[in-house]
């Protein structure tokens, strides 16, 4: 049982330091979403963080404030949940075949 053991110890830490690897790599992996028609755009990175937001000039109306505010939100929200997808992907792809089916471990 011993060897067993041990080379189950050995698989936890061997999806351990891929999980790391994955992680550092999210960093620089990105996705971009728009909002109203392509006039906003908002790129966000695999670490869920906002790298960057465009406005089309047409947009920029100070009597429409608020229009633009929600279109701004609305791509962010879209960027960050590919993000956030992607970020599950990436990590399902290392946890694969690792896990017992069922064994929901959160923030994987």
């Amino acid at each position: 049982m011993k060897g067993g053991m041990q080379g189950m110890m050995k698989q936890v830490q061997k999806m351990q330091e891929e999980m790391q690897r994955v992680q550092n790599e999210l960093g620089s992996k990105t996705v971009s979403e728009e909002a109203g028609g392509g006039m906003i755009k908002a790129v966000a990175n695999g670490n869920k963080e906002i790298v960057s937001v465009s406005i089309d000039q047409q947009v920029i109306n100070p009597d429409e404030k608020e229009i633009l505010e929600d279109l701004v939100v609305a791509a962010v929200n879209k960027a960050l949940q590919s993000a956030a997808k992607m970020a599950e992907e990436e990590m399902t792809k290392v946890t694969k075949g690792m896990l017992p089916p069922g064994l929901n471990i959160p923030g994987l």
